[in-house]
């Protein structure tokens, strides 16, 4: 008896055994993943360096050259991959010229508008590629007048601005980068009368402060002829094709007039400068003293407000340019529900050389190909289909990664898990994260499985929390990355990671593998780090049987934003009982199918339930893919139709920001400010809006119908 026993055991043990040997669970994979016997600096730090030889603007030939390193990449690594392409309207400076005339008998100066090649360069020999420094999509024209300064050229500098008295009509407005995306300091500028603008790189902001001396190559800070360069362009996609694809065998265009008048491109022209030309034209300015949070490092001249007596001579042209653009498409087929994608997103074009941004990204997205293309090797097949993109033309205006969206908008719209962006992996130490809040919980865990890139003795989550109770994560409501067309205009579930919080040659030609090799990442740790993140989140979401969301956590943020609204709405015949009783919905609905997946978990089990009623573990995971489609709206937000999205949006003076509830925002701004009774009508129209929307989200994740 007892020998037959041991026998029956020793016969368990060796299926088990076979059965873990030749299938592993897939948590195996997922440990595997993150492990450092995948894990090869060397091969990322390869890919940067290859990636970053030569600038790679998009619509360039060295642009299209990294498409075919990135396409072969992908296919070494058995990911089946193919370029989807677009014919785009992009724009070059054709001509430019500036000028600053000072009183008599002071000489006039031109200047030259060059990013100086620094001795020792090792890209000295492709300085020559790099474009002259431009804003895409500024306006073509000349502009000479009196010069006003007008710090970071937010709305509120002009407010302070006109509370002194100060009027800026007819002048050219220098502002200093930062606070705010460029578009929306030219575009205010245009608000305020400007008949052109200027934005120079302050040594305050980006030059190290304190009358630093030493900057790159010698140290992290913008050289004083460094210029940040980028587009003004306030929409996302090609200008021409608002809403369609910009196909490559033709498609409808709008011409250069509707374009103009659609107002998302600039109506005054605009360059970029340097801070040794800006602080120049600072010393050329009169009249009265700014305030002291408007003034400059301490070794930096006063600044005054003007505007004059110093004259500015500005003069832009540009070519406009229908070029072809290349997304890398790689596709790694679901086994058992390919019909549902979870897609990882980074572009590839920039401004230079990109190895901040956003190659950094690139490198750490074929380090994660590599690791899947090892996986695969190893028996492992993931449950959902993961698709790898490699945007172009993101710098632009989003263009590859929205184009693509549009083209595909009803299939994606209906089989998109989630998207997980990263646009820079890596510009310096200090994990970030922004997210849908539903996928809050899932980053906070995978970052508790990898070790911190700067510190082998704790987890990245361990760092994360140093200073803070709990991890801070955005949210995905600024315009500035790829994430923006699936959050914003089809409602998908989306992440952004990366390491570091911005860093000082953004967007300059001394953005360069030396760069990063000396500052940003000298041993690419925290690419690796990126990188299994990244990976590790994604194969969780391809994986595993019930989706890794909790919609409690969002409920938590449209609690806390409701609650901000009110006090703001306090002395106003406003009411929020429609918002607040729709997000007491979502609260039931939300603890109601976290509810049912701990059933499952506790009497049944996944396999149980994949077995016997796999229809049911299917139609809980569209309940909780499709909620955040709910939270979208078919007319848009008023005036900017483009974003669908209810909750997350660009605040509309500044595409770098996020506000919750935009469109009431957007309206209790303009009520605040001609305070009419239709006005405040309108607000309380777009809480409807709102409510309605939150309450269609408690629909979905309930899966029942009225």
């Amino acid at each position: 008896m007892v020998s037959k026993i041991i026998t029956t055991i020793i016969a368990i043990a060796t299926t088990l055994s076979f059965y873990f040997i030749t299938s592993p669970p897939k948590s195996y994979y997922h440990s595997l993943f993150i492990s450092p016997s995948l894990s090869d600096n060397a091969s990322i730090s390869h890919h940067l360096f290859t990636l970053t030889r030569r600038p790679h603007l998009a619509g360039s030939p060295a642009n299209a050259e990294a498409a075919s390193y990135v396409l072969s990449t992908l296919s070494s690594h058995n990911i089946k991959s193919h370029l989807s392409e677009y014919a785009v309207l992009l724009t070059y400076p054709d001509s430019r010229s500036l000028a600053l005339i000072r009183p008599s008998p002071e000489p006039p100066t031109t200047f030259s508008l060059h990013q100086e090649v620094y001795e020792g360069d090792p890209y000295a020999d492709v300085a020559d590629q790099v474009e002259p420094t431009f804003h895409a999509y500024a306006k073509s024209a000349t502009a000479k007048g009196l010069v006003a300064y007008v710090n970071y050229g937010r709305v509120e500098d002009y407010t302070t601005l006109k509370e002194m008295g100060i009027n800026v009509s007819g002048a050219i407005v220098l502002a200093r980068y930062g606070k705010i995306y460029r578009g929306d300091i030219i575009e205010n500028a245009y608000e305020a009368g400007a008949i052109g603008a200027l934005i120079y790189t302050d040594r305050k902001d980006y030059g190290g402060g304190g009358g630093n001396t030493r900057w790159f190559p010698d140290d992290k800070w913008m050289p004083p002829s460094g210029v940040q360069v980028g587009t003004v362009f306030n929409g996302a996609g090609d200008p021409t094709t608002p809403g369609w694809p910009s196909t490559i065998e033709g498609c409808e265009r709008s011409s250069a007039d509707e374009v103009e008048k659609g107002g998302d491109v600039p109506l005054i022209p605009s360059l970029p400068i340097s801070g040794a030309d800006g602080e120049e034209i600072i010393r050329s300015i009169g009249g009265v003293v700014a305030n002291d949070d408007w003034q400059g490092d301490k070794d930096a001249p006063l600044y005054r407000i003007g505007p004059g007596p110093g004259i500015v001579d500005l003069s832009y042209k540009a070519k406009e340019v229908i070029s072809t653009i290349q997304n890398v498409i790689g596709i790694i087929e679901g086994a058992e529900e390919p019909d549902r994608f979870v897609i990882l997103g980074n572009h590839r074009d920039a401004w230079t050389f990109g190895a901040v941004d956003p190659n950094s990204g690139t490198a750490a997205l074929l380090e994660v190909a590599e690791r899947l293309g090892k996986l695969q090797k190893q028996g492992w097949k993931p449950r959902r289909t993961i698709i790898l993109c490699n945007w172009d033309a993101e710098e632009y205006g989003l263009i590859g990664s929205t184009e693509w969206v549009e083209e595909n908008r009803e299939m994606l719209a209906s089989m998109v898990v989630a998207y997980l962006n990263v646009d820079i992996a890596v510009a310096g130490p200090g994990f970030q994260a922004s997210a849908t809040p539903q996928l809050d919980q899932l980053i906070i865990e995978a970052t508790k499985q990898v070790q911190d890139p700067d510190n082998s003795s704790q987890t990245v989550y361990e760092s994360w929390v140093q200073t803070t109770n709990y991890p801070e994560i955005g949210r995905l409501g600024g315009g500035g990355s790829d994430y923006a067309a699936f959050v914003q205009h089809i409602g998908v579930p989306a992440t952004d990671i990366s390491f570091g919080n911005g860093y000082p040659v953004y967007h300059s030609m001394y953005d360069d593998f030396v760069w990063m090799s000396n500052f940003g990442d000298p041993m690419f740790r925290r690419h690796a780090a990126a990188a299994s993140i990244w990976g590790f989140v994604a194969l969780r979401l391809a994986d595993e049987v019930i989706l890794s969301f909790n919609y409690e956590f969002y409920v938590n943020e449209l609690q806390k934003s409701a609650e901000d609204l009110d006090t703001e709405l306090l002395d106003k015949s406003i009411s929020l009982i429609p918002l607040f009783k729709s997000i007491e919905k979502m609260k039931t609905a939300a603890i109601q199918i976290n509810g049912e997946i701990e059933e499952i978990k506790e009497n049944k089990g996944w396999a149980f339930m994949w077995k016997n009623q796999p229809w049911k573990l299917r139609e809980m995971n569209d309940r909780l893919m499709m909620a955040e489609r709910a939270l979208t709206d078919r007319e848009g937000l008023p005036g900017r139709p483009w974003y669908k999205h209810l909750i997350y949006a660009p605040s509309k003076h500044n595409d770098y920001g996020s506000k919750s509830f935009p469109g009431i925002d957007d309206a209790v701004e303009i009520a605040k400010s001609i305070d009419t009774e239709d006005s405040w009508h309108s607000v309380q129209h777009e809480i409807w809006r709102v409510s309605r929307a939150i309450t269609q989200a408690s629909l979905v994740l309930r899966g029942e119908l009225t």
